[in-house]
C-alpha cells in the first residue's frame, strides 16, 4: 500500500475523496465547501466539488441549523452526509438538531431509522481565536447517548477514523483540533478505516499511564523526553475516540503501571477526564499506587491575550510536573 507524507488537513481531504469515490451516497455540505468559495475555511474540501460535482459538494448558507437539518434529512433518505460546522462553538446553534434529532431518532424509531451523519468541526486554543471559537466541547457530546465522539491526533488517524465515521450508521462528531492540523505524517493513499472505540498505545512504559487525545496528546508526547531523563517510564495512551472510549486498553495499561494521569484541553471541571478517572478508581482501587489525577483547562472562556491563552493551555511542563508529583 502506497504511503504519502501529508498533514492532517490533507488527510481529511484524502479521506473525503476516498469515501466519495467508493460510495456515491457520500455527500459533503457546509459553508464555503465548494471550490468556487475556496474549499472550506481551512481548505479541507478543496478540489472535491470539481471532482465529484456540485450535487455532492454543497456550499450552504451561513446557518448551522440548516446544515445539520439538511444532513439529518439526507441521512434519513439513505445518504451519508459529511456536514462541516466551521468551528466547534458554532455547533451550539444547532444543538436541538444534534441532541434531540440526530442522536435519538434510531432509539425513538425502534431501530428502524439510522442517522449516518458525520459532523466535522474545528476547535482548539493556541491561535488567539478567543472565547467563541476555540472550546473543546467533546464532553457535551460524549454525555449524549447515540453520538460517537472522535478526536484524532495524527494524520493517519485523521484519515482512518474519518473513514470509519462516514461508514458508521450513527451520528459522529469528528473533532479537528488546530494544534494537530499542520504536523506531517505518513498516510496511506488508499487507507483502511480505523475502528472507532479503540485506543492507540503511543509509547509503552511501566511507571505511569497518561491518557489523552487530540492536540493535547501531542503536548503530552512533548513531555516524554524530560520524564525519560528523570528516569520515569511513561505509557502514553491516545484515546482516539472519546465516546465510546476504550476502557479495556486504559484499564490494562493502569494495571501494569499502577498510576494514571488523564489530560485534556477541555475545561477540567465536569470534563470527560472525570469519567475516565472515576472508572479507573472504581475498577482498580486496590491496585493503584497513587490517586488518579486529572489535568485540564481552567473554568474560563478561552482567553484572547496570548499570555493568558498560554497559561490556559495544559503545557508539556505542567504534564511533567503532574507526573513527577504522582511518582513522589
Amino acid at each position: 500500500m502506497t504511503a504519502k507524507k501529508m498533514n492532517s488537513l490533507q488527510a481529511v481531504n484524502s479521506a473525503l475523496a476516498q469515501a466519495m469515490a467508493e460510495d456515491d451516497k457520500v455527500l459533503v455540505l457546509g459553508e464555503d465547501v465548494a471550490d468556487r468559495e475556496g474549499g472550506g475555511v481551512t481548505g479541507a474540501t478543496a478540489g472535491l466539488s470539481t471532482r465529484f460535482g456540485d450535487d455532492r459538494v454543497k456550499s450552504t448558507p451561513i446557518s448551522e441549523q440548516a446544515i445539520i437539518g439538511a444532513a439529518i434529512g439526507a441521512a434519513l433518505a439513505g445518504y451519508k452526509p459529511v456536514a462541516e460546522i466551521m468551528l466547534m462553538n458554532f455547533t451550539t446553534v444547532a444543538m436541538d438538531m444534534i441532541f434531540n434529532h440526530a442522536a435519538k431518532l434510531r432509539f425513538m424509531s425502534g431501530g428502524q431509522s439510522t442517522v449516518p451523519i458525520t459532523i466535522r468541526t474545528l476547535t482548539g486554543a493556541g491561535w488567539q481565536t478567543a472565547g467563541q471559537h476555540a472550546d473543546h466541547l467533546e464532553g457535551w457530546f460524549a454525555h449524549t447517548a447515540g453520538i460517537k465522539v472522535v478526536a484524532p491526533s495524527t494524520p493517519a488517524d485523521y484519515k482512518g477514523l474519518l473513514l470509519s465515521c462516514i461508514q458508521d450508521p450513527d451520528p459522529c462528531i469528528f473533532i479537528e483540533s488546530a494544534g494537530s492540523l499542520f504536523i506531517p505524517g505518513e498516510v496511506d493513499e488508499v487507507a483502511t478505516p480505523i475502528q472507532l472505540g479503540k485506543a492507540r498505545i503511543v509509547q509503552e512504559g511501566t511507571d505511569i499511564t497518561i491518557v489523552s487525545w487530540s492536540s493535547q496528546l501531542l503536548r503530552c508526547q512533548a513531555a516524554l523526553p524530560a520524564l525519560a531523563e528523570a528516569g520515569i517510564s511513561v505509557e502514553l495512551v491516545d484515546l482516539r475516540t472519546v465516546s465510546p472510549w476504550d476502557r479495556e486498553a486504559v484499564l490494562a495499561s493502569v494495571v501494569k503501571t499502577g498510576r494514571a494521569l488523564v489530560v485534556h484541553e477541555a475545561v477540567r471541571d465536569f470534563g470527560p477526564g472525570g469519567e475516565i478517572a472515576s472508572t479507573i478508581a472504581e475498577e482498580l482501587f486496590g491496585q493503584l499506587k497513587a490517586p488518579v489525577r486529572r489535568l485540564g483547562a481552567p473554568k474560563s472562556p478561552v482567553p484572547f491575550a496570548k499570555v493568558l491563552e498560554d497559561a490556559y493551555i495544559v503545557s508539556p511542563e505542567r504534564v511533567a510536573e503532574a507526573v513527577k508529583a504522582l511518582m513522589a
